[in-house]
């Protein structure tokens, strides 16, 4: 208790907190996006209910993850490296790091995943058979809800444990890690509706938003064979992207009248 209150004194605790919380916000946004393209699928009655429950399996694994910090220490070791000697850069290092641990594993199994779920996704929107019978008020839904549930918690597992390992190289406090994961999970539950609902309002948005999951799958597949791919280029193109598609929004909507 003495501990905690001295962290609530602690002018550099609460910008470490600001920082992560909007760190852990940021990180969220892949998995938010993909809780609503994955939501809209199911019928409406059950939409909300999904995006709830799948944010709080989110939470249920961020804060189990947080108690076993030892165990998040070994992930990022070493466990098999390939006999394979990648060509140098000009400055004589090598280019690629082939020493795999088991977050580099989960990340690509993660990157295949979405990958995998995002070509789908947009092969039945540019199909025009599957469009027909998507657009058909008889024809069945896409998704039943145990499998949008079972797809969103193995999101959850590999976006948990990327947005965990940042959280413990920023800070050392365990209670700030929990109050900015709580945080940034219950802003991301007051956004989950409305999110849902724009993109599934604006059918040309949903191509963009699975534009974003194909990116941030070949991302993790590249993290997880040690190429870093900076963050910021990629929210910078994400946003880049979002601001032309409002632009185009703007413009339609100009035009109807």
């Amino acid at each position: 208790m003495t501990s905690l209150m001295h962290l609530l004194a602690n002018p550099a605790a609460w910008a470490a907190l600001i920082t992560l919380i909007v760190m852990e916000v940021v990180l969220g946004i892949d998995n938010l996006v993909f809780i609503s393209i994955l939501s809209n699928k199911l019928p409406p009655e059950q939409r909300s209910r999904a995006r709830r429950l799948g944010l709080a399996l989110a939470l249920i694994l961020r804060l189990a993850l947080l108690s076993t910090l030892a165990f998040l220490a070994g992930l990022t070791a070493p466990v098999f490296t390939l006999p394979w000697t990648p060509p140098l850069t000009a400055e004589g290092h090598l280019a690629i790091d082939l020493a795999f641990s088991w977050r580099d594993l989960i990340l690509m199994v993660g990157g295949l995943f979405l990958v995998w779920k995002a070509t789908t996704e947009i092969h039945h929107a540019v199909d025009p058979a599957v469009s027909e019978d998507l657009l058909d008020k008889k024809a069945p839904v896409a998704l039943n809800f145990g499998a949008a549930i079972v797809q969103i918690l193995m999101l959850d597992i590999v976006f948990s444990i990327d947005s965990i390992l940042t959280a413990v190289g920023m800070t050392d406090h365990l209670p700030i890690m929990i109050g900015a994961v709580v945080i940034a999970v219950a802003l991301m539950l007051l956004a989950a509706d409305p999110l849902a609902n724009f993109i599934h309002n604006n059918p040309t948005v949903i191509m963009l938003a699975l534009g974003f999951l194909l990116m941030i799958g070949a991302t993790l597949i590249a993290e997880g064979f040690g190429v870093h791919v900076s963050k910021g280029y990629i929210y910078a193109a994400m946003a880049f992207s979002g601001l032309v598609e409002g632009l185009n929004m703007a413009s339609r909507k100009a035009r109807r009248t």
